[in-house]
């Protein structure tokens, strides 16, 4: 019995490799981007104030937020309160987490007298571990 010769049974299949690595390369991309979105910011978006001696820190377990936006308004993590609640939750952690810290991040424009206030009322309870937020500048463009 003869075999019935097809003119695509005389090629040979070819394997392209240009749209796997395209393939590649943007699943990479977005695995980049989705891990990117996946760090934890546990205060609200303001602008922070430049520092030339600025370090780079990672988010621990035993840090609480504190945020102070342009307009004055007082933050623990993304919620919202007033400096009494600020004061009464700043006790209830320091008992929970003895050795934590506390992170102040004040916008920009914020008004200096605000942060005192909360630097201040974390000192009286006791809280000596205290960070202030800020950001490296951007370098400088030739």
């Amino acid at each position: 019995m003869a075999r019935l010769q097809t003119p695509w049974a005389r090629v040979r299949p070819r394997l392209e490799i240009i749209p796997f690595i395209d393939i590649m390369f943007f699943l990479l991309a977005t695995f980049m981007m989705v891990s990117l979105s996946m760090i934890h910011n546990a205060g609200i978006d303001v602008k922070l104030p430049k520092m030339g001696t600025a370090k780079s820190m990672d988010q621990q377990p035993n840090e609480l937020t504190v945020s102070i936006n342009r307009q004055g308004e007082l933050f623990e993590g993304r919620a919202p309160v007033t400096l009494a609640q600020l004061k009464s939750r700043l006790a209830d952690w320091q008992r929970a987490v003895p050795d934590g810290r506390v992170i102040l991040q004040g916008d920009y424009g914020c008004d200096f007298g605000k942060v005192v206030e909360v630097m201040d009322a974390a000192r009286a309870l006791g809280l000596e571990r205290l960070i202030i937020r800020t950001e490296k500048p951007e370098p400088a463009k030739p």
